[in-house]
């Protein structure tokens, strides 16, 4: 099959033909038929501090998929061959003291694929049949691409109530754009977005967003102050990673707010903690993963029930021969979710 491989230390992947995995008893072999670009992917294919650290090449990497079942192993009961799925894309153990309490989505032995295994960017690509989701057939495989990054954005959001609540998300990658999407669909009174990138900011405002800051050219915390009448926003989602953009959140986060962080910031980032959590009674969220599968549920959910604007969040779809032109747009920032089609 065809597939991408990071084939070595160092910077990019190509493409090459490899083995079409093999399955055993409870894993499933899946078509796949449409597999977008995470920014877990372009660390690994920039190959930086984190990806030097944590992946070994040679190996196929990628872990956001849709596809059609083509076989199951022999104890394999939930799946059958020719439905329509995706991958809850943590493989977890069982057995540690999370599991053990059903918080699968903070498993301490997690494995991920695409990162820890092979991964989804081929022709196909082997799971164990207790990830799959099964999607709707009427679902456009490029949708069911993309519901384990909105996975991410539904589970950051609603980590906490925001339903008639001010939201502020900070960094609009695909994932912050979804974040926006969700906390509209969620019934958020204010959602305020906030990214130096223009193009980003106006897919923000497309899915949502009812007010957009670039601090390039505006102070984010007085404004965001000015918009609340001086009290602050009650959630904010952070997505950038960036240690002012950090500071600057738990400077507009209201006394008794939420925030909820996804973003993976490479260096330690310094805060005012007395002042701007202590003093505030501010509760603070690190966010891992999805809720397995509670947030699968939640997906599925908003995707049919309309409010979601998948069609809007996607806005480049390419043969997975021109992976290199997906990355760069990725690395550019000249893009939304990127999809690749085998």
């Amino acid at each position: 099959m065809k597939a991408i491989v990071k084939h070595h230390a160092g910077y990019g992947a190509r493409l090459e033909t490899v083995d079409i995995p093999e399955i055993n008893e409870s894993e499933v072999l899946i078509k796949v038929k449409a597999t977008s670009i995470c920014g877990t992917d372009v660390h690994i294919y920039t190959w930086d501090e984190w990806s030097q650290s944590r992946v070994k090449t040679p190996y196929v990497f990628g872990h956001e998929f849709s596809g059609v079942v083509e076989k199951v192993g022999s104890a394999v009961t939930n799946v059958s061959v020719g439905d329509h799925v995706s991958a809850e894309t943590h493989i977890v153990c069982h057995s540690c003291p999370q599991c053990l309490k059903g918080q699968f989505h903070i498993c301490k032995n997690t494995k991920i694929i695409g990162v820890d295994t092979q991964g989804c960017f081929a022709e196909y690509v082997a799971m164990p049949s207790e990830n799959i989701w099964k999607n709707d057939p009427k679902m456009p495989f490029e949708h069911g691409s993309i519901q384990e990054p909105m996975g991410n954005a539904v589970h950051t959001v609603l980590a906490g109530d925001v339903a008639g609540k001010t939201v502020a998300v900070i960094g609009c990658g695909p994932i912050g754009v979804m974040a926006v999407n969700v906390a509209k669909a969620a019934g958020a009174s204010q959602v305020i977005a906030i990214d130096l990138n223009d193009y980003r900011l106006d897919l923000a405002k497309k899915v949502g967003a009812t007010e957009v800051i670039n601090p390039k050219s505006t102070d984010p915390v007085d404004t965001v102050m000015n918009l609340t009448d001086g009290n602050g926003v009650d959630v904010v989602c952070e997505m950038s990673g960036h240690p002012v953009a950090i500071d600057q959140g738990f400077k507009m986060i209201t006394n008794g707010g939420r925030v909820s962080i996804l973003s993976l910031p490479v260096k330690p980032v310094e805060i005012d903690l007395t002042n701007d959590v202590v003093f505030k009674g501010v509760t603070v969220q690190g966010i891992t993963g999805r809720k397995m599968y509670e947030t699968w549920q939640q997906v599925s959910g908003l995707l049919q029930s309309g409010s979601m604007h998948p069609e809007t969040i996607i806005t480049h779809t390419l043969p997975l021969e021109k992976f290199e032109e997906g990355f760069d747009l990725m690395i550019k920032g000249n893009c939304g979710k990127v999809v690749l089609i085998p």
